[in-house]
């Protein structure tokens, strides 16, 4: 049925050849007019037949032998299936077979299992039954250790805990004080050995430039002169400067005397022009008091400027640098300001590096610590409070202004930078030479703060050290307690600020000590 199935288009195509020949043939014999008409259809069908079977032949074999091939291919295709089946077939009884031998495993494991947790619960039951019998003990040993001792549990519970916390606190008391004294110890003694290099590594002078308040004359005529006729002469330099001449006894020598130092060096000035020049009359001497003012501000400003050069400070306002150049005129107890500034930015440089710390901010501030002496007869309030406040008012940063504000504790110093600034202003203000006194007076004064010391029950001694800056004390320790000894100290405070005059501060240190002393025979 198939092969019909396939020969049938074949089929249907010769029919059509035939009906298409049959057309052609009635056509020519129409048009050929009837001739031999019979003999030539005949001949075109038989054609037509003969050409049809032919077709009919090559579509069968065609057919078959198509239709061989595909069941070649098919046979093919069905055996490679086969053999993937049994292939695949193979693989899952194996698969089987493993999870058979798994399966029996997990059986096994489990029956051990269960056999385990049958033996845990029961050892489990043995040990809940012994704690059980043991709480019993401990309760019936609790109740007897309660009845002995005469106090509860928790009574117990709290004596114990307040000892261990009484022992803890004073344990934690010692280690305190022991870290404490250890810490005091260590940060003394790197300070002193920053204080000590920083004194070796600065080589300032020992003896700064002072201001000279008296004025040499070529001769005592030149007196007169200075006076001139009903004093006009002097009243003109007194009225140009606003410094007092003083005109004595003292030979060759004219004394000027004035709170200002600024305005005492411009007439110091003037004063030497007018006798060099021999021209004196008072419209001669506001030309010369001008004159000098103009040059002693540019010498001033370039004095600041100088300094600020010596210290590497950058970007400092035109104001503050003339008023350092007027710190080159100030003296404070013997010492030029300027100068001290300086060797102040300079151990402020020193200990910083030693710190670790920014040694151009320590320099910077160190240099301008002291600003406020060149106003400070000028304006009211403490040079440190007037150094802080300009400084702030020229755009100087933070840390140079409370370091300016804090160099004499008057506002508390929040960081290294001030406390740096202290010390290096009491190196530069303490060593010996730098502030002027006179020997007689500096002996008296070591004398006296023993004496003072002294004068008070349970001292047996006292010792003036630190060029008078420390006064310290041996107490008895039979007389004075360790209470008393504080005590003692402030009142020998009191007595020596009512009765003495000295500058900057003394420290006052009181010490007691108890020796125990055997001889083994």
């Amino acid at each position: 049925m198939n092969e019909i199935m396939q020969i049938a288009p074949y089929l249907l195509g010769g029919l059509i050849i035939g009906v298409v020949v049959g057309f052609v043939i009635r056509k020519r014999l129409a048009e050929s007019g009837q001739k031999n008409i019979e003999q030539q259809g005949r001949k075109l069908i038989e054609d037509a037949l003969a050409e049809s079977e032919r077709v009919k032949k090559e579509a069968t074999l065609q057919v078959k032998d198509e239709t061989y091939q595909l069941k070649i291919e098919a046979d093919k295709e069905i055996k490679a299936r086969k053999r993937e089946v049994n292939e695949e077939e193979k693989r899952l009884s194996q698969k089987l077979d493993q999870l058979e031998r798994k399966i029996d495993l997990l059986d096994k494991r489990e029956l051990e299992f269960l056999k385990k947790e049958q033996s845990f619960s029961a050892q489990e039951e043995k040990l809940v039954d012994r704690r059980k019998d043991l709480d019993a003990v401990i309760e019936e040993q609790r109740f007897e250790l309660e009845k002995i001792a005469g106090i509860t549990r928790e009574e117990a519970i709290k004596r114990l805990s307040e000892s261990i916390e009484s022992e803890a606190r004073m344990e934690a008391a010692k280690a305190v004080v022991r870290i404490e004294n250890e810490m005091k110890m260590e940060a003394d003694k790197k300070a002193k050995n920053i204080l000590a290099l920083a004194i070796s590594r600065y080589a300032g002078d020992y003896v700064a430039e002072k201001t000279v308040s008296v004025v040499a004359l070529p001769n005592d005529e030149m007196k007169g002169r200075i006076i001139g006729r009903e004093g006009r002469n002097i009243r003109a330099i007194e009225a140009a400067t606003g410094i007092d001449i003083i005109i004595d006894d003292t030979p060759e020598a004219v004394i000027l005397s004035g709170f200002n130092p600024v305005r005492r060096e411009v007439a110091r000035r003037a004063l030497e022009q007018l006798i060099t020049d021999g021209r004196i009359h008072p419209a001669r001497i506001e030309e010369v008091v001008e004159k000098v003012g103009k040059e002693l501000e540019v010498s001033m400003r370039e004095s600041g400027e100088q300094a600020t050069f010596d210290v590497g400070a950058h970007g400092v306002h035109a104001e503050i640098i003339l008023l350092l150049g007027r710190l080159r005129y100030r003296t404070s107890y013997g010492q030029n300001v300027l100068q001290h500034s300086l060797e102040v930015s300079f151990l402020c440089g020193i200990m910083a590096a030693e710190l670790g710390l920014d040694v151009k901010k320590a320099k910077r501030a160190g240099l301008l610590h002291d600003i406020g002496k060149a106003v400070d007869h000028e304006v009211e309030g403490s040079h440190a409070s007037i150094g802080a406040e300009l400084a702030k008012k020229y755009g100087e940063p933070d840390y140079v202004v409370h370091a300016i504000a804090a160099h004499h504790e008057d506002v508390p110093p929040d960081g290294v930078l001030d406390i740096l600034v202290q010390s290096a202003d009491a190196l530069s203000g303490a060593r010996p030479g730098a502030r002027k006194e006179m020997l007689e007076t500096y002996v008296k004064r070591l004398e006296d703060l023993e004496r003072i010391a002294t004068s008070f029950k349970g001292v047996d001694k006292s010792y003036a050290i630190q060029a008078g800056r420390e006064v310290r004390i041996i107490a008895n320790s039979n007389e004075v307690s360790d209470a008393e000894s504080v005590v003692l100290s402030k009142e020998i405070v009191k007595k020596i600020e009512k009765e003495l005059t000295y500058p900057g501060q003394i420290r006052v240190t009181v010490i007691r000590e108890t020796r125990a002393v055997d001889y083994a025979k």
